[in-house]
């Protein structure tokens, strides 16, 4: 992982994504590709955004018993992409099989960062207790759920803004932090209910940054992205 910022391609098809990378001159920005894209384009999306010059976040959030994630991850390493990622609540041997999938498809070059996905920013306090039975906090499920894939060998997590001191608190800084659930000031919050600026993520030490609508939907999007590169090196 080489970039602060990911833009969250979150459009329907390779058309309206080129429409507007092109559009806005947004060259060689990093990306996150996304089950809808991804799912509609298939692999070619990557290599046609590797082709443009953009490092890519797939992320396809993958949850499955060890043996079909390891042959999945395996796959997706050829496909020259920054990060992954799998579910953690998925467990450490599915963990394990995923970061084994990436080292054996990248055969030694280009090894794609595996993080794990703590808990959705959707989620908030009262879901995680009552529909997911969980009696731990947010918080201490995300720190939980971080060490446990830390242990089970992957590079980072997906997490919130919220839960990164307390998590780097554990896991140390060198384990990655990327946060979705950024907002611009005066942008929606849509449907994620644990969202933060860039600089709240940055203060409280994540590592990169997953922006979608806030820049997708902004009436300037290309303004929108550097203002929250400004706001992110402040």
């Amino acid at each position: 992982m080489n970039r602060p910022i990911y833009l969250a391609l979150d459009f329907k098809n390779w058309q309206e994504t080129e429409l507007f990378l092109v559009k806005y001159q947004l060259d060689q920005v990093a990306v996150k590709v996304g089950m809808e894209l991804f799912y509609r384009e298939g692999p070619d999306v990557v290599k046609r955004l590797r082709d443009r010059g953009h490092e890519v976040f797939l992320d396809i959030k993958l949850h499955d018993i060890p043996t079909t994630i390891y042959k999945a991850m395996k796959n997706i390493a050829k496909l020259d992409v920054a990060l992954t990622n799998v579910h953690g609540l998925g467990g450490g041997e599915m963990i394990q099989a995923a970061k084994a999938g990436l080292l054996d498809g990248a055969n030694g070059s280009n090894i794609p960062d595996l993080l794990a996905v703590t808990l959705l920013t959707s989620i908030q306090e009262e879901v995680l207790k009552q529909e997911l039975k969980i009696q731990s906090s947010v918080e201490e499920t995300v720190v939980h759920l971080a060490k446990l894939a830390q242990d089970n060998g992957a590079d980072g997590v997906v997490c919130s803004a919220h839960e990164v001191k307390a998590l780097k608190a554990v896991c140390g800084d060198q384990f990655l932090a990327v946060t979705p659930g950024i907002r611009l000031l005066n942008s929606h919050s849509n449907d994620q209910k644990r969202v933060a600026t860039p600089s709240l993520a940055k203060r409280n030490g994540a590592d990169a940054l997953v922006i979608g609508r806030s820049i997708t939907l902004a009436d300037h999007p290309k303004k929108a992205y550097l203002t929250a590169k400004e706001e992110w090196n402040a």
